[in-house]
């Protein structure tokens, strides 16, 4: 699995195809930093719903890490145990 793109770089680039001229596209602008344009278009659109400009579940609410470390524990040990009880 490739490693995630560090936070600050996915701001810079959603920050440099927000302030693209005329005739910019968004897959150029991805184009000159490496990433697929998919990937900046959905980098734009977390960074929308982060910013409350669009509804949905921020990455901070969607993410357990904002839990702390015995709650994370808890948590993905009750999410087990319910995937193996709805196995069965």
């Amino acid at each position: 699995m490739p490693k995630p793109y560090p936070e600050e770089f996915r701001e810079d680039v959603v920050r440099v195809a927000r302030n693209r001229g005329p005739g910019v596209t968004v897959e150029q602008v991805a184009a000159d930093f490496g990433v697929h344009a998919m990937t900046l278009w959905k980098w734009m659109r977390r960074a929308d719903v982060d910013a409350g400009t669009k509804p949905g579940t921020t990455g901070q609410e969607n993410s357990p890490r904002h839990l702390p470390r015995g709650a994370r524990a808890e948590l993905t040990m009750h999410n087990s145990s319910r995937e193996l009880t709805t196995a069965s």
